[in-house]
């Protein structure tokens, strides 16, 4: 079995990140380009490490590895769904709730995320085979080096999958629930 984990000493955590409404509006080019941009802008003051995400349509998920004895995650999601939300305030508009005007919140984000602290090494292998399977599993494609928003190919270079893995039966046996 492949090393997943590289050597930090910070605690892992596995993210889901929802839009508002699950508009599918993640893979868009202004939305990539302010969620990429928030990352590398919170990831200057708060240090995290990406070790695997996908872009859906109206979600992600991402496995974040913190530095040791940091567990302030909310902070970073907080900054990069501020950033996101500001930079994309005049292409991404919705009728809001009176409470959403009342926060002051942008029509991108649903308020809360889903989180997990992964515990081993088989955890962290279910959650990044989980981001990585994600597409197929959607049926948004057949195999998931066809879906070209994800780090799946960061692990097909690293050796770590196949190039045609999550597009195979075996792949297709796995429970992704």
């Amino acid at each position: 079995m492949s090393c997943y984990r590289r050597a930090l000493t910070g605690t892992s955590y596995f993210f889901t990140v929802v839009t508002h409404q699950r508009r599918p509006i993640l893979c868009d080019e202004p939305m990539r380009r302010a969620l990429r941009c928030a990352v590398e802008r919170v990831r200057l003051r708060l240090p995290l490490q990406t070790d695997a995400m996908v872009l859906m349509p109206d979600h992600l998920h991402c496995i974040w590895t913190l530095p040791d004895g940091d567990t302030n995650f909310s902070s970073r999601w907080s900054q990069i769904k501020h950033h996101v939300s500001y930079m994309c305030r005049d292409i991404y508009q919705a009728t809001l709730s009176t409470s959403r005007q009342r926060q002051r919140e942008a029509p991108i984000w649903q308020r809360r995320f889903w989180e997990h602290q992964i515990r081993d090494e088989m955890d962290m292998e279910r959650h990044v085979d989980y981001i990585h399977f994600n597409p197929v599993k959607h049926g948004l494609v057949d195999a998931a080096s066809a879906w070209p928003y994800s780090t799946f190919s960061r692990y097909v270079r690293a050796g770590i999958y196949a190039s045609d893995w999550g597009g195979n039966p075996a792949c297709e046996e796995m429970k992704f629930e």
